[in-house]
C-alpha cells in the first residue's frame, strides 16, 4: 500500500470512529478542519501520480498546518439526568452481550449519592431482575452497606462497569469494556460523589488502568476525575476467601472516615 492510500485508510477508520462516538452520544475525536474537509471528497480508485522527469529537482512537501483546537465536552455533560442518559441507551445493541440478556442493568439508589459502588458486571440474578448486586454478592454488599456503615442501600449508588451480563458471568471482554464504559463514566460525572468505591479487579482497572494490581493496591486511596477512589476486593471474592473480610472491613472504614461517619 503506497501512502497516499495509507492515508485514506487511516481517515476512513477515523470517520468511523467519529459515527461511533456519535451513535454513543459522545463528542467527536479531535481533528483538524482539513483532515475532515479531506473525508469527505471521493476517493479515486486509480489517483493520477505526478511523474518524474530525470534530474528534475522536486518539489518541497507542502506545509500541514496546524489542526484548530476544539472543545471537547465530556459525555456526561451532554445529560442533565441519571434519567437523561439512561433514555439516551434505549434498547441498548452497542455490542454483543445484548444478544444474551434479559434486562440491562443500568443502576440504583440516590442520584445524589455521596457514595458509589462500581462493580464489573451483572450476574445471573441481576439479569433476571434488571438490578445491580441482588445475588449473593449482592446480599454481602447490602450488609456491608447497612450494617457495617449503618447506611441504606437507597442513600447510596450502585452500578458496574457493563450493564448486561456477560456469557456463564465471565468478566467482560476489552470491547465490551470500551463500548459500555463512556456511560459509567456518564454516570459517575452526573452524580459527582464523595467517594468512589471500586469493587474488584475489572472495575479497578477500568477507572484506574489496565496495569492495577488488585492484590498489591487494595486500600490504597486513589482519584478518578479528582474523586477519591477506594479499591477493594469484590464481595463475590468474599464469598470464596473468608480471610479477605478483614482487610475490607479494614477498607470500609477507611471509606467512613473520608465520608465523616462514625465506626463503632
Amino acid at each position: 500500500m503506497n501512502a497516499r492510500n495509507e492515508l485514506k485508510e487511516i481517515f476512513f477508520k477515523t470517520k468511523r470512529l467519529i459515527s461511533a462516538s456519535e451513535e454513543m452520544g459522545l463528542e467527536p475525536p479531535m481533528l483538524p478542519k482539513g483532515a475532515l474537509d479531506f473525508m469527505e471528497k471521493p476517493v479515486s480508485k486509480n489517483p493520477a501520480l505526478p511523474s518524474k522527469r530525470s534530474g528534475a529537482s522536486e518539489k518541497a512537501a507542502p506545509q500541514i498546518p496546524a489542526p484548530e483546537t476544539q472543545t471537547i465536552t465530556p459525555a456526561a455533560q451532554q445529560f442533565d439526568s441519571l434519567e437523561d442518559l439512561r433514555a439516551h441507551m434505549g434498547d441498548c445493541r452497542r455490542c454483543d452481550l445484548h444478544n444474551g440478556r434479559k434486562h440491562l442493568v443500568f443502576g440504583e439508589g440516590d442520584p445524589k449519592a455521596r457514595l458509589v459502588f462500581v462493580g464489573e458486571g451483572p450476574g445471573f440474578d441481576e439479569d433476571r431482575e434488571g438490578r445491580p448486586f441482588v445475588g449473593k454478592s449482592g446480599q454481602l454488599l447490602t450488609r456491608i452497606i447497612e450494617k457495617g456503615m449503618g447506611l441504606t442501600r437507597e442513600s447510596v449508588y450502585i452500578c458496574n462497569v457493563v450493564k448486561c451480563r456477560p456469557p456463564g458471568n465471565r468478566d467482560p471482554n476489552p470491547d465490551e469494556i470500551r463500548v459500555c464504559l463512556p456511560f459509567l463514566k456518564a454516570q459517575l460525572s452526573i452524580i459527582r460523589p464523595d467517594v468512589i468505591c471500586a469493587l474488584g479487579r475489572v472495575a479497578c482497572q477500568a477507572l484506574m488502568g489496565g496495569d492495577f494490581k488488585i492484590t498489591r493496591h487494595r486500600g490504597e486511596w486513589r482519584t478518578y476525575e479528582g474523586i477519591p477512589l477506594m479499591p477493594t476486593f469484590h464481595p463475590a471474592y468474599l464469598l470464596r476467601n473468608a480471610s479477605a473480610k478483614r482487610p475490607v472491613w479494614d477498607d470500609v472504614k477507611s471509606i467512613m472516615g473520608k465520608l465523616g461517619l462514625e465506626v463503632k
